[in-house]
């Protein structure tokens, strides 16, 4: 039975994740704020962590740097804020989707259950919050990634991006999909955004280019060469 760990402070949103959870078959732990998530992780280990946004003590994104640093848990970040700026953070701290409130509980019962089983099958090894794969390392609390040893700067989006493919590994990504994790649900842009950035993002990582792979007529994905 898969275990969860629910982190908010409104005991109404706890109570209604929980119900949804409990029918989906989940073992439930709930806790207010973010210290109690983190004492939670240190303590036990969970299949995935639903951590609020804004909360006392420490909030959502603290919590959720913290447990990555030591614990390797697939993390869904609640908010009632959807900026693209939130949603970007989210990403570079470690968080694997991101739900906005208010929101349907189907939803979110369907967005679990796929970070759950994409960590299960794909997560790459991670080490003191370091992504290796090939001879590229994400450091996700440092914001750092070297290219065979050799650090490199990546703008903000380039790194959601090289991101977003790692925590995917070995699965092709549409481009809508990327454009969802990436810019964020609300971007009406053109998807061939998703292909220059691509572009930039190769050049960037050198002799490791051949990492991401092109799916003609489907999208990207990154793998181990």
């Amino acid at each position: 039975m898969p275990k969860i760990l629910i982190a908010d402070d409104e005991p109404d949103i706890i109570e209604l994740i929980k119900r949804s959870a409990l029918r989906e078959g989940y073992e439930v732990t709930a806790v207010s704020d973010g210290t109690q998530a983190i004492d939670a992780c240190m303590k036990e280990d969970f299949d995935a962590i639903v951590l609020d946004v804004m909360m006392p003590d420490t909030d959502g994104f603290t919590a959720c740097k913290k447990i990555r640093a030591s614990k390797d848990i697939p993390v869904l970040m609640l908010s009632a804020r959807g900026t693209e700026y939130d949603k970007l953070f989210g990403f570079e701290v470690g968080v694997d989707d991101y739900v906005t409130k208010p929101f349907s509980p189907k939803e979110l019962m369907a967005r679990l259950k796929v970070i759950i089983s994409r960590h299960r099958h794909t997560a790459p090894k991670q080490q003191d919050g370091v992504l290796r794969i090939s001879g590229i390392e994400l450091d996700t609390l440092g914001h750092m990634v070297r290219v065979d040893g050799v650090k490199t700067e990546l703008t903000a989006k380039e790194y959601a991006l090289l991101l977003t493919l790692a925590r995917n590994k070995g699965i092709v990504l549409t481009r809508d999909q990327i454009l969802n994790e990436v810019w964020g649900y609300d971007y009406f842009g053109d998807d061939r955004t998703v292909d220059w950035q691509i572009k930039l993002l190769r050049t960037k990582l050198g002799n490791r280019r051949d990492c991401i792979k092109t799916i003609r007529g489907v999208g990207y994905k990154l793998e181990e060469t």
